[in-house]
C-alpha cells in the first residue's frame, strides 16, 4: 500500500507519516517507487500468492469415525486421480445442521485455502450450500464436490433437507438424518409406481 493508505489505516495524518518517512523515523519499511512511497516489505509483496487445496471430510457422530477414514480415502483417491495436489486433510465430527463447526469455519476464513474438496454436498452444508459456493467464488476460491449427481431430484433433496431440519428440532440432531430418511422412504413406498393407494 502507499504511504497515505497506510497512514489512514493507522489513524495518522498523512503529512505526519510523510515527515517520519523523510526523517527515517517511519516504524515500517518503506521506499519510493515511481513517485509513490510504498509501505511494506517489497520482497514479500512480490512473492507468489499461496494457494492450498484441502480435503474436508465430516461425519455426524463419533461412532462413525471408521466411515470418516473411508470417506477421506475415497476423496483422496478421486482428487489425486483428477490432478489435484492435496496440501492437507481436515476432518470433523459434527452435524451438517450445526453452523458452528470450528474446523470448517476455519477453512472458510483461511484465504490461502483456494480449493476445498468434499465427497458430497451435505458434507459441508445441509442448507445454503449454493450461498457458500457463491461467497467462495467471489474470492476466486471454490468448493469441489466429488459426487454431485445430476440425476438427484431437486424436490426430493429439498424435502429431505426440510425433513432433517424438522426431525432435528423434534428428536435432536443425532437421529435427525436417519428419521428423515425413514420418512422419505415411507412416502416413496406408499406412493409407489402407481402414485397412490388402493383405498
Amino acid at each position: 500500500m502507499n504511504l497515505r493508505e497506510w497512514a489512514e489505516a493507522q489513524h495518522i495524518h498523512p503529512q505526519t507519516a510523510y515527515r517520519w518517512f523523510r526523517e527515517g523515523r517511519l516504524p515500517v519499511p518503506a521506499q519510493r517507487v515511481d513517485g509513490l512511497i510504498v509501505v511494506g516489505d517489497l520482497t514479500k509483496c512480490a512473492s507468489v500468492h499461496v494457494s492450498k487445496t484441502v480435503i474436508y471430510a465430516r461425519v455426524s457422530s463419533a461412532d462413525q469415525k471408521s466411515d470418516l477414514d473411508r470417506q477421506v480415502a475415497r476423496v483422496t483417491t478421486w482428487a489425486t486421480s483428477n490432478g489435484y495436489s492435496i496440501d492437507s486433510v481436515v476432518t470433523e465430527v459434527g452435524s451438517a445442521l450445526n453452523g458452528k463447526r470450528r474446523r470448517f469455519l476455519s477453512l472458510l476464513r483461511d484465504s490461502e485455502v483456494t480449493t476445498i474438496v468434499v465427497e458430497h454436498r451435505d458434507r459441508f452444508a445441509r442448507f445454503g450450500a449454493e450461498y457458500v459456493a457463491a461467497a467462495l467464488d467471489v474470492e476466486h476460491r471454490r468448493m469441489v464436490i466429488v459426487d454431485d449427481p445430476e440425476v438427484d431430484d431437486d424436490l426430493v433433496r429439498d424435502m429431505t433437507e426440510l425433513m432433517t431440519s424438522l426431525c432435528a428440532r423434534l428428536y435432536g440432531r443425532r437421529s435427525a438424518a436417519h428419521r428423515a430418511a425413514r420418512a422419505i422412504e415411507a412416502v416413496t413406498v406408499d406412493a409407489g409406481p402407481g402414485g397412490g393407494s388402493d383405498g
